[in-house]
């Protein structure tokens, strides 16, 4: 063929005929302001002068990269399920090895590098299955129920994609999600071609839910020609970092159960609760405390060792607790989950240590309370102090970081600075995220990304920078911030 012929042929997939639903994803926690995170780091390496001296990545939930320390008692198992010579070395505690053996045992050839079967190894998923049970009360937990997955982000997409049908009914499925909400649905809901039905949270009220706000974008969604079939709960919440109260989840469940919502249960802020007077409650239990017909609904709930006190994002391991689902479409479910073969066997091993840690008089208990206890409470001070930082600050309200990694403080823009925004073709929050970075080298996700009620403005940042470089970073905004309002007043 020759040169001609070859240019002429051009691309085979191009914008134009591409999967129209990936274009549509948006994924704002990784979008444009990242992009130019990055870009700016690489300016200051090549010594390209700055106002600041390095980049504060405060857009994600990445506790390690913001210094915190893995978890040494993790780490030591999984360092034996990946390399086992060490079982005989005598520094390495006895529990370590021994939960590291239960692993190897659970892995074809005892090697972490064989597959796993689909849904995870059976000795994993029935840990799981005893830390539900008694992290909830004793309710019964069947180790059947549960699917190992690559961090809770695949789990939640893999039981969401059971939810479109793109030859079965005439109107789009609707997934009804929190605003704010965590991008990963929105962009999941878009890529699936599905139809996103968004209930505004109660800022007012500490971000809880309100029954009133779930209606009215049912009824909306319903007069608009969208099947609802799904409901989406985030708690402890992200980005708002709020913790909902038991009343708050039985609301929910009475609402789904009447609607016949199939009920999405994130979770994976579980460990992280620091207000006083706030405390986790789990969906699982709720139904089951409610009794029939709730108990009998169908459920999902995700867990991740990406969060809590571990902190662990890039080993990539999570678990997904499916309850009452039809026992044919849970087959239909594990054959496609079994198209990926399998979820990383050391993300696997990761949670088997998160849900089967150190217990009293065992060798490792101590430092491991004490490793796990310290990251908590140290989270719970940056999580007041965030807060207390930007209420202190005029421009800004920020409600109480009741739990999770994330602060949602809101923005009160002048006029002047929005009208700004609008001739540069930026939305408000957008504009004053960017103005922050090139400023400051601090990025933060403007709550355009996230969702939030129109005429508002907000951004997210993480509570994750260790102390000293978090204050740091706070005086950082605080100067920059001062120096806005005055300059759009």
């Amino acid at each position: 063929m020759s040169t001609a012929a070859v240019e002429k042929m051009g691309p085979t997939i191009t914008l134009d005929n591409m999967n129209p639903c990936v274009k549509k994803m948006e994924y704002a926690v990784r979008g444009p302001l990242v992009i130019r995170a990055t870009e700016i780091e690489k300016e200051i390496q090549r010594g390209v002068s700055k106002p600041f001296k390095d980049v504060i990545k405060a857009n994600i939930g990445d506790a390690h990269a913001m210094g915190q320390a893995p978890v040494v008692f993790l780490r030591q198992v999984l360092g034996l399920v990946v390399n086992p010579d060490g079982l005989n070395d005598p520094l390495i505690p006895t529990d370590a090895k021994e939960r590291a053996q239960v692993i190897l045992d659970g892995c074809k050839g005892q090697s972490a590098g064989s597959y796993s079967d689909s849904v995870g190894i059976e000795i994993i998923r029935r840990h799981v299955a005893e830390y539900i049970q008694n992290r909830d009360g004793g309710v019964p937990s069947n180790w059947e129920d549960i699917v190992l997955c690559a961090g809770a982000s695949e789990g939640i997409r893999a039981v969401m994609k059971l939810l479109f049908n793109p030859t079965g009914s005439s109107k789009k499925p609707g997934i009804m999600i929190p605003i704010p909400q965590y991008p990963l649905y929105s962009a999941t809901v878009a890529e699936f071609n599905m139809a996103q039905m968004g209930y505004f949270l109660d800022e007012e009220n500490n971000w809880a839910l309100d029954l009133n706000e779930i209606q009215k974008t049912l009824d909306q969604g319903i007069a608009d020609g969208v099947e609802p079939r799904a409901i989406v709960v985030i708690n402890p919440g992200n980005p708002t970092g709020n913790v909902l109260s038991k009343q708050n989840l039985e609301d929910v469940i009475r609402f789904a159960h009447k609607n016949k919502l199939f009920l999405f249960a994130d979770e994976v802020y579980q460990d992280n609760v620091y207000a006083e007077g706030s405390e986790f409650h789990s969906f699982k239990k709720m139904v089951h405390e409610m009794g029939e017909p709730y108990s009998k609904m169908e459920l999902a709930s995700f867990m991740s060792c990406s969060k809590g006190y571990m902190g662990e994002c890039g080993i990539r391991g999570g678990y997904a607790e499916l309850c009452n689902l039809d026992p044919e479409v849970n087959a239909m479910l594990n054959k496609s989950i079994s198209a990926k073969l399998c979820p990383t066997v050391v993300g696997q091993a990761c949670m088997d240590v998160v849900v089967n840690p150190p217990v009293k008089g065992e060798p490792s208990y101590d430092s491991f309370m004490a490793q796990k206890t310290g990251t908590l409470q140290s989270l719970a001070e940056r999580a007041k102090l965030v807060a207390d930082t930007f209420n202190s600050i005029d421009g800004f309200t920020c409600q109480t970081v009741q739990g999770a990694m994330y602060a949602f403080p809101r923005l009160h823009l002048p006029e002047k600075a929005i009208a700004k925004a609008k001739e540069v073709g930026q939305a408000p929050d957008v504009f004053y995220a960017f103005q922050l970075l090139e400023n400051t080298g601090i990025c933060i996700i403007p709550g355009s990304g996230f969702g939030q009620r129109p005429g508002t403005y907000h951004f997210r940042t993480t509570i994750l920078p260790q102390k000293p470089a978090l204050i740091s970073m706070l005086d950082r905004l605080k100067g920059f911030h001062v120096k806005f309002m005055e300059e759009y007043s």
